[in-house]
């Protein structure tokens, strides 16, 4: 028998909750870490009782590991694009790079407790981590040497590669605040994102030799002046 509008809307809201509950988890999280945050707090933001919160999640850990389940099914998303794609190798990078930097832009709060995990030492999700991200890191290093062809022997570590698009995409959420605090607006805005994106995309494409996607010429950065 076909479930009743009721059974239906009971669903819609139990999901809403839950989506609730996983939102105020990531913000606090992101604020306070993992030793540092309460189931109680936690339910606060969420604007439930601990008691209701425990009935979907039954500890901290479970819920903070669902957290970070879906900040990584986030961020691995891009990966996974990469490793399939059939794109020339600069516009594949380009997009790479473009969607590492989106995902900053807008899950800031997934970002800083994935790396609050990390700078802890993945002591509470080290597994899950190291299952996912190093098939994920092998599909695109493959891909990377398929697009690139045979190259010459002095040619950039492509684990290193991707670790530095890693590290400067991501500053942009965990690092966020140092930046806001220099450029002296809050929150950065979408010129700083596009500056960082162009930027960064330049510095990868002239590492590896490729023209830009946008105009088939290598990309060239402007050399200062003799005599400055």
């Amino acid at each position: 028998m076909a479930a009743g509008p009721f059974v239906g809307r009971r669903a819609q809201l139990r999901d809403d909750l839950e989506r609730r509950i996983l939102a105020a988890a990531e913000e606090t999280f992101a604020m306070n870490g993992f030793g540092g945050s309460s189931v109680a707090v936690i339910a606060a933001a969420a604007g439930i009782s601990k008691q209701n919160l425990l009935y979907y999640y039954p500890n901290k850990i479970d819920l903070y590991r669902t957290v970070l389940d879906d900040v990584l099914e986030d961020w691995l998303g891009c990966m996974i694009d990469f490793a399939a794609t059939s794109s020339r190798p600069e516009e594949a990078i380009s997009r790479y790079i473009e969607a590492k930097l989106e995902f900053s832009r807008r899950r800031p709060q997934g970002s800083r407790v994935f790396a609050l995990e990390i700078i802890g030492g993945a002591r509470n999700y080290g597994n899950e981590l190291k299952s996912k991200i190093v098939p994920a890191l092998r599909a695109d290093i493959a891909t990377l040497e398929r697009l690139l062809g045979s190259r010459d022997d002095d040619r950039i570590n492509a684990e290193h590669l991707f670790f530095i698009i890693w590290a400067s995409t991501q500053s942009y959420a965990d690092f966020s605040a140092q930046m806001e605090l220099i450029l002296d607006r809050k929150p950065l805005a979408a010129q700083d994102f596009e500056a960082a994106r162009s930027t960064l995309t330049r510095l990868v494409l002239n590492s590896l030799g490729l023209p830009s996607p946008m105009t088939g010429a290598r990309v060239e950065t402007r050399s200062a002046p003799e005599g400055d």
